[in-house]
This record gives structure tokens, sequence and C-alpha cells, in this order.
């Protein structure tokens, strides 16, 4: 007994004295704070840690850049939460920004601090509404862009088909240009596990005047508008692939030749334009011509629906969290909207719109120096020397007006819910498999929807 007490005595001063040793400084030892983004690509993930090492020599904090798949973000998000070890600094989109902060993931004490150390007026009112609660804003905007859909202009002079900006229009072109298996007529989101069929449905639910809620400012999404969206979304499903179609899918057909139209995000635009080696343009080759695709392709911004018109619009948010080291958190936030702004929006200009314009001195600085940079990989080149400069002044200057569900209405918080669970893909799925009607489908939209309010 005698010698087990001596030996438990001996362990703990041994315990001691290393929790002593492991607190004493380090020499040399850096600060380090992590940061989430899902700009996952190999490319674009190289020149964010090379915009981590420049900050480390300029301020001695090390940041480790970590990947996190888009789809799996909420997730990772809620477990790291749950264990409390969320890191410092989250790169998102908007639709989970106001449920963050609500959730007390996001600190927005820090959040504005940033912005009104940036200076509010340097940054656009809108990317800053999106993200308001009382007393300040959740996150910091760093980067947007408008959802396209975009055509084969070639084939549709060819047949004498109207720009497809109108529902009517759409079909009409679907129905004329759909030869399967050579080309189908229009490629819709439906893959129920996808974020991105959550917002190619938003968009055309939005170009129909459907909205999350209604006049009284209750969720009414069992409307008319919405029966009508449904059934127009499952007409064009008839000329897509059969299957569960992804953003993946969408953008390998469009670029190998064998879609007539899709919906995607302007980060298409360089591989469209054959400036990646990896992602071969088959138009292109087959005329022998580079750049063929991309001279051949118009792009729609604002649909217009039977009710309404509208775009659909992405907001990307830089977060800082509950758990951060908050001192060396803004001062990463700060740099990334600062002195790595240029180098952050280069890493994929065509699809990453400057929401913060300028700084006070200089109020167009990165306005301007957005409209001067290169997209693509293997080889670079300005977007207007592919599209023309008509096409880089379209997508520019929506960013003020972009459309989504709820957020107007101080929805910010279900909107997260609704793209975090997914349940509008999953009956919308459930819906183009003939397991629900349109009217039944639009009904347990609404309830579900209200239920993630409870």
């Amino acid at each position: 007994m005698y010698s087990r007490q001596i030996l438990e005595r001996k362990l703990l001063l041994l315990t001691i004295l290393w929790l002593a040793i492991m607190s004493l400084p380090v020499a040399g030892a850096q600060n380090q704070i992590t940061f989430w983004t899902t700009e996952v690509e190999k490319d674009r993930l190289e020149i964010q840690r090379d915009i981590a090492r420049t900050f480390t020599r300029k301020t001695g904090t090390v940041v480790r850049v970590i990947p996190v798949q888009e789809n799996l973000l909420t997730a990772r998000v809620t477990a790291a939460y749950a264990a409390r070890s969320l890191p410092d600094v989250l790169f998102h989109p908007v639709e989970f920004t106001i449920g963050w902060a609500e959730a007390g993931i996001l600190d927005d004490r820090s959040a504005t601090q940033v912005v009104n150390h940036l200076g509010k007026e340097t940054f656009g009112a809108g990317p800053l509404n999106l993200a308001r609660v009382p007393g300040g804003y959740a996150a910091v905007p760093i980067d947007g862009w408008g959802q396209l859909l975009l055509y084969r202009k070639d084939l549709f002079e060819k047949k004498g088909l109207s720009v497809p900006n109108r529902w009517d229009h759409i079909l009409q072109a679907a129905k004329a240009l759909h030869n399967p298996p050579l080309i189908w007529g229009f490629e819709v989101a439906t893959d129920p596990g996808e974020t991105y069929t959550q917002q190619v449905f938003e968009h055309f639910a939005l170009s129909n005047g459907v909205r999350l809620t209604g006049k009284s400012g209750i969720v009414d999404l069992d409307t008319p508008e919405m029966v009508e969206t449904l059934k127009f979304y499952k007409a064009l499903a008839r000329f897509s692939p059969p299957g569960n179609l992804y953003w993946l899918h969408t953008r390998m057909d469009y670029i190998s030749g064998r879609a007539a139209m899709i919906i995607w995000s302007p980060f298409i635009l360089d591989e469209l334009s054959g400036l990646r080696r990896d992602q071969p343009v088959v138009p292109d080759i087959a005329k022998g011509e580079s750049g063929f695709l991309a001279r051949s392709t118009g792009f729609v911004t604002i649909i217009c629906g039977p009710k309404g018109a509208a775009q659909y619009g992405q907001i990307n948010y830089l977060g800082i969290t509950r758990d951060a080291d908050k001192a060396s958190a803004k001062q990463w936030v700060e740099f990334l909207l600062n002195e790595g702004y240029l180098r952050w929006l280069g890493m994929a200009a065509e699809g990453k719109l400057p929401v913060r314009k300028g700084t006070r001195g200089a109020p167009n600085r990165f306005i301007d120096g957005w409209k001067e940079l290169e997209f693509g990989v293997t080889t670079r080149a300005r977007i207007s020397e592919f599209y023309g400069v008509d096409v880089v002044k379209t997508i520019a200057a929506g960013i003020e007006g972009f459309d989504r569900w709820g957020f107007a209405e101080g929805k910010g918080a279900l909107v997260s819910k609704i793209y975090g669970t997914k349940v509008i893909p999953e009956i919308l799925k459930r819906f183009l498999n003939n397991e629900l009607n349109a009217k039944d489908a639009a009904r347990m939209m609404d309830e579900r929807v209200k239920g993630l309010e409870d």
C-alpha cells in the first residue's frame, strides 16, 4: 500500500511538472489560427495558402487553411460547435450566416468591428444588408456571383429561336433542340442531396413571384405560383438526362456539347473558354477552333416567369466564430479584404465579384482592379477577351440586386435550416419521380418549412 502511494505521488508530480513545462513560452513559437474554406479546388487552395503565407510574413500569425466540401459544411460546423472546436474564421455562403449567428456559432460583434474599421461605405449596401443583425453584421461579405442561364447561341440562331429569358422561350427551345443522346434540350438539377438543386429551383421559383413568406410574414409556399413553378420544372426535366443531376453533370455535358441550356454560376467561364487543360472543350476540338464554345454561348441573368422576374445571387462571407482568437481572426479577415483582396478575387475572377468596392482613399480600387484580373488555370486571359466587355458589365452589374428567398423578410435563420436540411430538393425529387402531384408537393414544402421554424 505504502509503495503504491509513493508511486501515485510521483506520477502526480511528474504530471504537474509536464504541464508546467508545456505552459512555458517556446522560443520562436508562432500564433496560429484556422481558416475553413469551401474553395477546395487544388489551384484555389494553393492561392489561399499563398495569401496565408504572405499574411504570416507580415504578422507572424500562421493560418491553417482547411478545405471543406460545401455540401458537408453544415455537418462539419455543427459537429465542431458541439465539440467547441470551431475554426477561427469560416468562409461560407449567405444562407448560413444569420442562422449561425443566432445559434451562437458566429461572433457578430467581431464582424461588425471589422466592417466599421474598413468602412461601411466601402462595401456594397446589398451584401451588408443580407448579413444585418441587431447592432451590426453577422459576418463580413467578401465576394459574390449571380446565377446564369447559359445557352448555345449558334444552335438557337440555326433554329430561329428566341433568347431563352422567358419560360415559354425556354420550353420552346428545349423542345426544338432536344436530340438525345447527342444533345439534351435543358439540363436541370435533380439531385436531392445537393445545394445546387435548391439554387436552380429557387431561381425559377423567384422568377414566378414565389416568395418564402406571404404578406403577413408567415411562410407560404402552398400557392398557385409554386404549383405553376413545379409543373414548369417538371416539363424542363423531360429534356434532361435521367438520374440525379448536379453541377458536375451539367457542366460536363455543356462543355462536351451535349446540353443546349444549363443553369450555372459564372465559375464555369474558365472551363467554357478552354483555359483548363484538364477540362477539354469538345465543340472547340470538333471545330478545330479555340474559344468556339465560349463565343457561341449566350448568357441570361434575369429569367422572366408568368408572374415575376429574378436573378438568383450568391454572396459569400467571412465569419469569425465564437471559439476564435478574436484579435488574430479580425486581422486575417481585414487582410483578405485589403492587401490580399485582389489576389483572393483573382483565384476565380469570373465568379468572385468584389463586394468591397474600394477603400476610403480609393473608392473604386477593387472594382477597377477586378476588371483587369485574368481567369483560367492552364492559360490565363481577361474575361472580356473571350466574352466581350458587355458580358463583363452584365456579370458585375447585378450584385446589388440579387434575389433570394427570405432575407428581405427577416427569415435568414430559416433559410439556413432550409439549405441545411435540403428539404426542398428532397420533395422536388419525389415530385419529379411522380410520387407526388404538384399540389401535394407545394403543400408538403409549405408544411415542412413551417416545421423548421418550430
